[in-house]
């Protein structure tokens, strides 16, 4: 029988010890700028690369190989100038190149333009909605129904008789505030559950993964910017202690990541959309407390791990456009970019360190406070109440709005509060008796008992299904503090003025500014659930515009991180990555773990060799979902180490196959994964050669997809040392060789697991009594809420009987995700560790 083939074969290349680290990682960038598909293959060559970038862009749950973008972002410039050679016009540039050179180049500041733009214009919405909202649970306008209090009232100090309550009836008043906020938070909770489960919380968190290069398909859509903007001012205006400048950067990142996404040099390019997210979340913080400088730094302290010059250029701007949008709506009509934006005109006293740094040291428990008891509750929330999130964040509203309402600085806003804490007492309007001497200690009882509910309310709230960031919550609590202290001081003052210790106050102008003490109690508290300190000072001294209290924010924020650091590393946001279980590697923490890779490393890697194996074989290895790449090597024997394939590359290439051959290939057809000789000319598709009619011989050649240049080290190299290789570089998986002997791989994933092994057994504990105590706690709230089923069910001669199924299945095991495994389930499950 006659042979027939249908494509060539390749022929084995010379198989040789592999060189070192260094010159592998300038050989792949090296070979990609030459392009393996030079002349003619070009086109195609791209096609794949966008193709499997595309692929790669809708897997959830795994990472992205910095060092494959950057090289493939290489391969892709020179296909551009390839492209673009036809554009010269006899060894003269044409008018078209120009064009299209001067339009690449701006396409960047182009994009950050119209991002910061988009999300000036949805912070100036959100920030009139949330003001309507938040006024309409109190009362109405009888002039115009859509105007707040303040615009109701516009030039009156105390109210006017536009504005009316509800009722004349105080007790019905309180009732209608009860019900608003439930219907608030409930439909709030409906519109995150059935449209976009991504949109509840911060979002900080998870976006600092993600720009580390985690991929979280949805959580930076479109139903998520959309569900994010409309429930975010229902979650505020319910009362629930929560604010919206941690879920303002999450918006804005999808801001960013969708407007981006219309604009091919961000749609495939990883490396360049992260430059885009970190700009967006300066924009954020910039718009939420009208900092645009603040933002940047934040964005520098706090969200990103790699920030170049270029990316702070970027977010400088793209903040800058934001706030002056959100300037130009100015939204309040006072020229306030927020409404806790305030004026000092006096200075400081020496003197009045000793109480700053008390609300430092405050500042700085409260963090650790909130941070420990927090993740307690999230705990608890995720393992007894994930299927009745709806509910519980109704509850929460419910019985926040009852708590809250006799007490006149929890009835307001948190933002209201703030700006009438940080206010002068003198030319200013007196809240409810705030500057009267004769109420001092009635103001002091009731703003400390407004402290501690709201440090407990944060601590339950702050997770719940709904958008909820805990910034404006935090600045709350240590401004009502900060206040409490000034006043005590003010009162210390007004009872001994010719004391020693007040030497330095002018007898004929005030001494002590109560409203400062707020402002830095707010600073304290901010950065002591955060653990951020420069972007601090800064906002805080946007806010103020006041020079002179620069100093002693320093000296509260010094205080509030040392004694911050005293309690463990990482604010909020970090121990929700930990508590979450991504796969993120803190670049604020230094570790000494004193053992070599090898310790960590997996030992037993499923290799594929050169030659041999059959294409059913491969198949069946990627049938199983925890396999993410595969080493290649000489043959399972020696195990010499040859390349790497990754498995959506794998996949791509079989269903091309599949799909692109007129014949069909035969399951046992052998598959060749011999790496490119440096001269080669590789195959830009995989080849089959057949040599015979009943195809049983056939072979296919997967070179093209074989990356030669993995990142390898030493099994004795230090866990520490490679730890830093995934920070900087930014590799899936660093596969690890002995004498160029494959000897196992390690990924994020395992680097953590250690990690977290190695600090519980420094720091072992026993969880049996908190365990214990959460069982408890929900035996208490089963039976509460039977009883009240109950009563429910007799008052209604059981017509209405409350209760229902699972609002969502339950939870599976769960673990670290780190791109090594498919998760097949709705969003991220939290792991007890």
């Amino acid at each position: 029988m006659s042979s027939r083939t249908t494509s060539f074969s390749i022929t084995r290349p010379q198989l040789s010890r592999r060189p070192s680290v260094s010159s592998r990682l300038s050989f792949a960038v090296s070979t990609v700028e030459r392009g393996e598909g030079a002349g003619r293959d070009a086109p195609a060559e791209q096609q794949i690369e966008e193709e499997i970038a595309e692929i790669k862009r809708y897997e959830d749950f795994t990472t992205i190989d910095w060092v494959q973008d950057a090289a493939q972002e290489r391969l892709r410039r020179k296909a551009r100038r390839r492209k673009n050679a036809g554009s010269f016009d006899q060894g003269k540039v044409s008018w078209r190149y120009k064009l299209w050179e001067s339009y690449d180049a701006a396409q960047g500041w182009i994009v950050v333009t119209l991002i910061g733009a988009a999300i000036g214009l949805n912070a100036a919405f959100l920030n009139i909605v949330t003001e309507w909202l938040s006024d309409i649970k109190m009362g109405y306008c009888t002039t115009a129904f859509y105007l707040n209090e303040n615009f109701c009232c516009w030039g009156e100090d105390n109210g006017c008789d536009h504005w009316h309550r509800w009722t004349g009836f105080e007790p019905a008043n309180y009732v209608l505030y009860i019900m608003f906020a439930t219907l608030f938070a409930f439909t709030s909770a409906i519109l995150v559950k059935s449209f976009a489960p991504y949109a509840a919380g911060s979002g900080i968190s998870e976006i600092k993964c993600i720009i580390a290069g985690f991929v979280m398909k949805g959580f930076l859509g479109l139903w998520t910017l959309i569900i994010k903007s409309i429930a975010l001012p229902l979650a505020i205006a319910s009362g629930l202690s929560v604010g919206k400048e941690g879920p303002s950067v999450h918006y804005a990142v999808c801001t960013g990541n969708v407007i981006s996404r219309m604009f091919d040099k961000y749609k495939r390019n990883a490396s360049k959309t992260r430059e885009i997210l970190s700009a967006c979340a300066a924009a954020g913080v910039g718009v939420a407390f009208g900092s645009p400088i603040g933002g940047v730094l934040f964005s520098l302290e706090e969200m990103s791990s790699y920030f170049p010059l270029k990316t702070m250029w970027r977010s400088y701007f793209c903040a800058l456009v934001a706030t002056a949008v959100l300037a130009a709506m100015n939204p309040f009509r006072t020229g306030q970019l927020v409404m806790f934006q305030v004026k000092y005109d006096r200075s400081w006293h020496f003197f009045e360190t000793v109480p700053y740094i008390f609300i430092g040291i405050f500042g700085g428990l409260y963090g650790a406070f909130v941070i420990k008891w927090n993740l307690r509750a999230q705990a608890f929330r995720k393992k007894y109440l994930t299927k009745w999130a709806v509910l519980e964040a109704t509850l929460l509203a419910a019985g926040t709005a009852i708590i809250c309402y006799p007490n006149v600085f929890l009835r307001i806003d948190m933002t209201e509060s703030m700006e009438i804490l940080f206010l002068e007492c003198e030319g200013t309007e007196d809240y409810q008796g705030l500057c009267d001497n004769d109420k001092r200690w009635g103001n002091i009882m009731s703003l400390l008992l407004a402290t501690i509910i709201r440090i407990f309310l944060v601590i339950i709230s702050y997770g719940c299904k709904v958008p909820a960031g805990i910034f404006v919550p935090s600045m709350a609590i240590g401004a009502s503090f900060g206040r409490t202290v000034g006043i005590i001081m003010q009162a210390i003052y007004h009872a001994h003025p010719d004391s020693a210790f007040f030497a330095a106050c002018q007898p004929d102008e005030p001494c002590i500014t109560p409203g400062t003490y707020a402002f830095l109690g707010a600073a304290a508290a901010l950065s002591g659930i955060m653990h951020i300190t420069v972007s601090v000072v800064v906002i805080m001294f946007e806010l103020t515009g006041a020079l002179t209290y620069i100093l002693p924010t320093m000296i509260v924020v010094g205080v509030t991180k040392a004694v911050s650091d005293l309690f463990g590393k990482g604010g909020i946001a970090d121990r929700m990555i930990w508590f979450s279980g991504f796969p993120f590697l803190d670049n604020k923490e230094e570790h000494n773990f004193g053992v070599p890779v090898s310790a960590v490393m997996t030992h037993d890697v499923v290799a594929i060799p050169v030659h041999g194996m059959t294409l059913k074989s491969i198949e069946d290895l990627l049938k199983q979902p925890k396999y993410q790449g595969f080493p290649i090597v000489e043959d399972l024997s020696t195990k010499i180490l040859v390349g790497y394939i990754g498995r959506t590359e794998l996949r791509y290439a079989i269903d091309r196959l599949q799909r692109d051959r007129a014949i069909t290939i035969s399951p046992d057809a052998r598959c060749n994964f011999s790496p490119p000789a440096l001269s080669a000319v590789t195959p830009i598709t995989p080849t089959v050669t057949v040599s015979n009619a009943d195809y049983m011989t056939s072979s296919v050649d997967f070179s093209r997809y074989v990356d030669a240049t993995p990142v390898t080290v030493h099994p004795r190299l230090p866990l520490e040392t490679v730890m830093e290789l995934f920070r900087k570089i930014g590799p899936r998986v660093i596969l690890i060789e002995h004498h160029g002997k494959l000897s196992g791989l390690v990924t994020v994933k395992d680097c953590l697991k250690y990690q977290f092994k190695a600090e519980a057994a420094e720091n072992p504990r026993d969880d049996r009594e908190i365990t214990e105590s959460y069982e408890r706690l929900w035996g208490m709230i089963k039976r509460v809420a039977g009883w009240v089923s109950g009563k429910v069910a007799s008052a209604s001669g059981g017509r209405i009987r409350l209760g229902g199924a699972d609002e969502r299945r339950g939870n599976g095991n769960t673990q670290i995700m780190d791109g090594d495994e498919d998760v097949a389930d709705d969003g991220v499950e939290l792991e007890n560790r």
